[in-house]
């Protein structure tokens, strides 16, 4: 019974890990999200080596973004899954972006190299820009741009889904 207890603890404490603890409500930004069809909002991170990209330097091209960080179990679970949509969508007009929300840039610098991370990584140094602008509360999020920098989804499919390549395959 103890070990059942126990498990149902450390389930919970990885579910609610991955939320940002400001208890403030998000409704300004809820209200001011952009709709499917309208533009992105954008936002602009360095990657590991300091040079700054914006969602909007990837215009021309479908954009699969994920928010997520190295302390959040189930961002870690989706790497696998992410992994392989990069790899099977390799010579198709997509760009994969990781956005992390990592305050510790070295835990994150280590992940993206132990882990080999593909596509776009970029560190938004904690809780910024982008959750305020998207109204993101919990990771990970994962959100689709078309090629003219328009919203497709702001709360697309995990990696891990049946649904995310018909979505992909549907827009590319």
């Amino acid at each position: 019974m103890k070990l059942k207890h126990l498990f149902t603890i450390v389930l919970a404490t990885l579910l609610f890990a991955c939320n940002n603890t400001n208890p403030k409500g998000d409704t300004d930004a809820i209200a001011k999200l952009p709709r499917i069809g309208e533009p992105a909002i954008d936002f602009t991170y360095p990657d590991k080596d300091g040079n700054e990209f914006s969602l909007s330097s990837f215009n021309n091209s479908l954009v699969y973004v994920d928010v997520w960080a190295t302390w959040c179990g189930p961002c870690k679970a989706e790497i696998p899954a992410l992994k392989e949509l990069e790899h099977d969508y390799h010579n198709n007009n997509i760009t994969f972006l990781s956005v992390s929300v990592d305050t510790d840039k070295e835990a994150w610098l280590k992940m993206v190299a132990e882990k080999e991370l593909g596509g776009v990584q970029l560190w938004a140094d904690g809780w910024s820009a982008i959750t305020k602008s998207y109204a993101i509360n919990g990771i990970p999020r994962f959100m689709l741009f078309d090629a003219n920098g328009n919203v497709i989804s702001l709360d697309a499919p995990r990696p891990s889904s049946d649904e995310i390549r018909g979505l992909i395959d549907t827009n590319l």
